[in-house]
């Protein structure tokens, strides 16, 4: 694919936190996306040791760069084997809290591509665990676009890098971060060929083909509420927060929890969502408090517009 290209060569392994010529012109630019892979030390995500970094910009072959960091923890033979990085290949090399603080500001103005959920996760571990601020990144998978570009590989090979490899005819070297940040920029690439729609496109589908909502609560009641001995669950969209109607529960004595169990003795709907037929499906909580009703525990359901009446 003579469209794709590594620009970035002299930013593999950092030696010091005095930045390249790489990587200083690649944090003033700008780019559609950037597609990030990691590799770890051992089992623990946060066990960072390489980073890798794919920008597609607007016109032009990819840029990758790849940097090499010290975990600070111990390596698996496991993982020495998987990609070949070891004490030694980082020995001298930064720690993730020196490296990842001078591209936070880049990372965090991009849409950022993984393939799978792995590098999300091991990025907020790593910062966890250094006692840095969970970055706040706009994460995409890459996966998620191969799905609906080549339906047909599900139950035949899978998406994963490896099967995509053989089926798309991509060149690199697996478990390479650099390498793998590439792979999954290219299937981002030939997903927008294959399905003819544009990277926001794919990106935005997945947001609207689900009914999100926010986070369950868990908050215990007013022990001098009037509603004393009532245990609450909410679902569905409610017209204020999850976290504010859960208060205002707990303030009248109702004790909040995140999921319908035998102990529920209500259950808030929103209104919106209270009537749900004609074949949309009722949430998971809803369903379980029905089967818990008709199985004879005390359990109401109730709407939002119900709820807040019955706390008046």
């Amino acid at each position: 694919m003579g469209w794709i290209s590594s620009v970035f060569d002299e930013g593999k392994g950092v030696a010091n936190r005095k930045l390249t010529v790489s990587e200083s012109r690649l944090l003033d630019m700008s780019f559609r996306f950037i597609a990030l892979d990691v590799e770890t030390a051992n089992g623990d995500s946060s066990s960072i040791c390489q980073i890798g970094l794919a920008c597609v910009p607007a016109d032009g072959p990819i840029m990758t760069l790849s940097m090499l960091v010290d975990p600070e923890m111990h390596f698996s033979a496991f993982n020495i084997n998987l990609h070949g990085i070891g004490p030694d290949t980082v020995q001298g090399q930064p720690s993730f809290d020196l490296v990842f603080p001078e591209f936070q500001e880049l990372f965090e103005r991009h849409p950022m591509v993984q393939h799978s959920s792995f590098d999300k996760r091991a990025i907020e571990g790593v910062c966890q665990r250094y006692g840095l601020s969970i970055p706040q990144l706009s994460w995409h998978d890459s996966v998620t676009m191969a799905r609906r570009a080549w339906p047909e590989f599900k139950g035949n090979g899978g998406h994963g890098l490896a099967n995509l490899k053989a089926e798309l005819g991509l060149e690199f070297q697996h478990h390479d971060a650099e390498e793998d940040a590439r792979a999954a920029a290219q299937v981002v690439l030939l997903a927008e060929q294959r399905t003819g729609q544009s990277f926001q496109e794919l990106a935005a589908s997945k947001s609207r083909s689900k009914r999100r909502y926010p986070k369950a609560v868990s908050i215990e009641g007013n022990r001098t509420g009037p509603l004393l001995g009532h245990i609450a669950c909410f679902t569905g969209s409610l017209s204020i927060s999850r976290t504010e109607a859960a208060k205002i529960a707990a303030q009248a004595g109702i004790t909040v929890r995140p999921s319908v169990s035998t102990k529920t003795t209500l259950l808030i709907v929103g209104d919106q969502d209270l009537g749900l037929t004609n074949g949309q499906a009722k949430s998971s909580k809803h369903r379980k408090a029905e089967e818990l009703r008709g199985a004879g525990q005390t359990l109401r359901i109730i709407g939002e517009s119900e709820f807040l009446k019955l706390l008046n």
